[in-house]
Formats: C-alpha cells, sequence, structure tokens
C-alpha cells in the first residue's frame, strides 16, 4: 500500500516504513553498534528457521540456540556502547523495521563495493 509515494504497511500504523527505518536509523549511530547488529541481526535471522530443524536433525538445537545467543548479545552489546535502548523496548514493531535495516544496510555495502568503498554506516 502506499500513501503520498511512501510504502505503508497496515503493522506499521500511521508511520511509512522509510519513517520507521529512519527512526531506526537514529538510535544506531555509533560505528561498533552498526557492526554489532550487521552480525547480531542475521544471527538471529538465521537462528529462528534452525530451531524448526533442531526436532529433526538431533542435536541441532545447539546451533540454532548459539546463533540465537550470540546474535542477542550482539545486539545489547552494541546497545551499551551506544547509550541507549533497543527501539523495540519502546514498541515490538522495531523487531520487524530492524530486519528491513540490515537489508538497507547490505545493500548499500554492495553498492559501495561496486564503487571501490567501504563503510559500516
Amino acid at each position: 500500500m502506499r500513501t503520498n509515494g511512501k510504502r505503508m504497511l497496515p503493522v506499521l500504523g500511521e508511520r511509512s516504513l522509510e519513517e520507521w527505518i529512519d527512526r531506526y536509523e537514529h538510535s544506531h549511530q555509533h560505528p561498533v553498534n552498526r557492526v554489532f547488529h550487521l552480525f547480531g541481526i542475521p544471527m538471529i535471522l538465521v537462528s529462528l528457521p534452525l530451531f524448526l530443524l533442531a526436532p529433526v536433525i538431533r542435536g541441532f538445537w545447539k546451533v540454532a540456540l548459539f546463533c540465537f545467543t550470540i546474535g542477542w548479545i550482539f545486539q545489547f552489546a552494541g546497545h551499551a556502547i551506544e547509550g541507549k535502548p533497543p527501539e523495540f523496548i519502546k514498541d515490538w514493531r522495531f523487531l520487524l523495521v530492524g530486519t528491513r535495516w540490515w537489508i538497507s544496510k547490505i545493500q548499500r555495502q554492495r553498492s559501495n563495493s561496486r564503487d571501490g568503498a567501504f563503510s559500516a554506516e
């Protein structure tokens, strides 16, 4: 759904996805926090389907639990360095926005790497 040229998703309420990402970006300014999130978010995301495989593959839950735990440690360590609480404490929807923020960072990194630049921002 689009309103005034901005992507609007019902779960995100009256804000556009871009507005949510901008707010998320604002609370993730410290370069170490950004790097921790670049690793922590995908570790958490990968752990979720791995938990589904755990009942089928003996002992696999350890891999899923490791990824999940280390991913969250990265998240909270980054926020400790940033000096700001995670946004999802104020609004659970930031759990979804964090994933989209991560995707935008990866896309930006790929674009920069084609141009010969690298940045944790």
